[in-house]
């Protein structure tokens, strides 16, 4: 990138809980990044570089992402088009000339991902990796902040291992935290995050039963109850999903049954300088 003036970026989902949190951190930082959105009336009072598409729109991405150096990828919403909506949003900053993408991916993205939507995470890797574009990625574990909404009327049921399968679960604000953090160096010129992966995780691995356990102390008594697989699929049948979304939640427990998320790396105290938070810290807000 250049050296004689600051690099653009660009945040995607900057409405959104992470890429929103991402965009303020870099506006207090005075680095003005523009803001991808759907919708121009939602975005924040102090945005004043927006920019209005959609994730599968290659007409309006390449105008969108026009001169921007370095883009936050946050990925879309669950949906059965995902993956089409991800690649497209690739080949818009391709042709844009986008020369590095940030993107939040998942914790063992892969065709082997037991969590399904980890899957499309995977495919979407490949597509950065074949686009030209030096990438950084930031594998997220599924966030603390998700784990308490498991709980139905006081019970977290489902496949996740009778044995107690775990997570290293991540606060979404240490996502965030650190997403700046690698925007902030890469602002600079910095070429300290070219093609590295980082995998994004509290500071311990939980099972289910250590989730309820601490929901109880800190909340309303919850306790964890093991289906096996067709109960777990037959519990979900009332809702009236669609197949794609039902095999997503379902595969939430036997991905953390597999062993798949069980890891706990450092790479959120790398790169933000603080120890990750816990599930009693996000409950509480003891430490923001």
């Amino acid at each position: 990138m250049s050296s004689t003036r600051t690099p653009v970026i660009a945040v995607t989902g900057a409405t959104g809980r992470v890429g929103g949190a991402v965009a303020a951190r870099l506006h207090d930082a005075g680095l003005g990044p523009r803001l991808i959105v759907r919708d121009a009336t939602r975005a924040p009072a102090w945005a004043d570089n927006v920019a209005v598409t959609t994730y599968g729109d290659r007409e309006a991405g390449p105008v969108a992402l026009a001169g921007v150096d370095v883009l936050l990828m946050v990925s879309a919403s669950e949906a059965a088009d995902r993956l089409e909506q991800h690649r497209a949003l690739i080949d818009s900053a391709a042709e844009a000339g986008v020369r590095h993408v940030v993107y939040t991916s998942f914790l063992g993205a892969g065709e082997d991902s037991v969590f399904t939507f980890g899957r499309t995470h995977g495919a979407t890797e490949a597509h950065l990796a074949a686009s030209g574009m030096t990438t950084t990625l930031l594998r997220d574990s599924f966030y603390l902040d998700f784990l308490p909404e498991l709980a139905v009327n006081g019970v977290i049921a489902g496949p996740a291992g009778p044995t107690g399968g775990r997570v290293g679960a991540v606060a979404r604000a240490d996502v965030v935290r650190s997403a700046a953090a690698v925007l902030t160096d890469l602002a600079t010129g910095s070429g300290l995050h070219d093609g590295a992966v980082y995998t994004m995780t509290g500071p311990e691995a939980l099972s289910l039963t250590d989730v309820a356990r601490t929901l109880t102390v800190l909340g309303p008594p919850t306790t964890y109850r093991e289906e096996s697989l067709e109960q777990a699929y037959a519990s979900r049948a009332g809702y009236g999903a669609p197949a794609w979304q039902v095999d997503g939640w379902v595969s939430t427990y036997t991905a953390i049954a597999s062993g798949q998320l069980a890891a706990v790396t450092d790479d959120v105290h790398r790169l933000t300088g603080r120890a990750p938070l816990s599930l009693a810290e996000v409950l509480t807000g003891a430490r923001p």
